[in-house]
């Protein structure tokens, strides 16, 4: 059987927690920053985690992370 590949906007979005989770990164913190307060902006550094309802699909798009 063929490898399966990687999607490689998922590879470089998503990272697999130890616990099978799916981390990801906030939007919205690239530019425009100025009208954002800063409280925001701070939050929006953290991660977070990705929703249960797409955890099965980002799972296929990164078979081997």
């Amino acid at each position: 059987m063929p490898k399966i590949k990687t999607h490689t906007g998922a590879k470089k979005r998503f990272n697999l927690t130890k616990n099978g989770k799916v981390k990801r990164a906030h939007a919205f913190k690239s530019h425009i920053l100025n009208k954002k307060s800063t409280k925001r902006k701070r939050g929006l550094r953290k991660g977070a985690y990705a929703d249960k309802t797409n955890v099965a699909a980002i799972k296929k798009m990164i078979p081997y992370k």
